[in-house]
């Protein structure tokens, strides 16, 4: 393996301005990868880009909300200009709205369903159509969760999206093969993020602890050789995986 193994890749990494999406960008960048940042704010994506820069990478920023469809060509177009076809996706855009079954509104519904599966959905198939009129082979790779595969109360509309998710890569895959496009899904368990520490390692967050099978949480580079997996050409035999990274907290019963 040479010491830049994505050299030459173009990799658009979604919800790149914060949390998982920005470890994303900075470790494909450093696997060589041109990357191509896009989140809503600009600046916060400035700040992804930052040290991505300056340890020697290649970072573009783009503004995109994959909520509105007619960013998302736009937000292609600028790549391509930028760097040529996007052959590596990172389909990382997502969110939560926490509340109980008979008190989700409906626009709740809309905004958790409308980012985390159709704003999923339309990325990549243009970044699919792209590449079949490139004629390029690549690599589109979704976020799952551990909650594809087991229920948690009160983010009922995250977990039916996540698993909408994993049965939409499936089926993505199924259809991109003959193309030479691969379709697979990290699926992380909880994953400590600047976001979400405080709550983690709260009282209650250790309770929900107790119930992962390693007795932890996970760090965010513990995904970056699943990712690298997925994302490079050392495993272009795999497609449709939906692969738990999750310390064994799917194969938990327990609520």
């Amino acid at each position: 393996m040479t010491d830049k193994p994505l050299a030459a890749k173009v990799a658009l990494i979604t919800g790149a301005s914060a949390g998982l999406g920005k470890h994303f960008a900075a470790f494909l960048a450093a696997q060589g990868a041109q990357t191509v940042l896009a989140a809503r704010r600009l600046e916060k994506l400035e700040e992804t880009a930052a040290p991505i820069r300056a340890a020697g990478g290649i970072a573009h920023c783009v503004t995109l909300d994959v909520m509105e469809s007619a960013q998302i060509p736009a937000a292609f177009d600028q790549a391509e200009d930028a760097f040529g076809t996007v052959d590596i996706l990172i389909n990382n855009s997502g969110i939560a709205v926490a509340g109980k079954l008979p008190n989700v509104s409906e626009d709740d519904w809309d905004s958790v369903i409308g980012t985390n599966l159709k704003g999923a959905w339309m990325m990549a198939q243009e970044a699919a159509r792209r590449m079949i009129a490139a004629e390029t082979q690549g690599s589109i790779v979704n976020l799952a969760s551990v909650l594809a595969f087991r229920a948690q109360k009160a983010l009922s509309t995250y977990s039916i999206s996540k698993a909408a998710v994993a049965q939409m890569t499936r089926a993505m895959a199924a259809e991109l093969a003959p193309h030479g496009i691969r379709v697979n899904a990290l699926a992380p368990g909880y994953i400590a993020t600047d976001m979400n520490s405080d709550f983690l390692y709260s009282s209650r967050g250790q309770e929900m602890m107790r119930q992962v099978p390693l007795g932890r949480y996970g760090e965010m580079e513990e995904l970056d050789e699943c990712l690298m997996m997925l994302a490079g050409d050392r495993s272009k035999y795999l497609t449709g995986a939906v692969i738990p990274i999750d310390g064994g907290h799917s194969l938990s019963i327990r609520d």
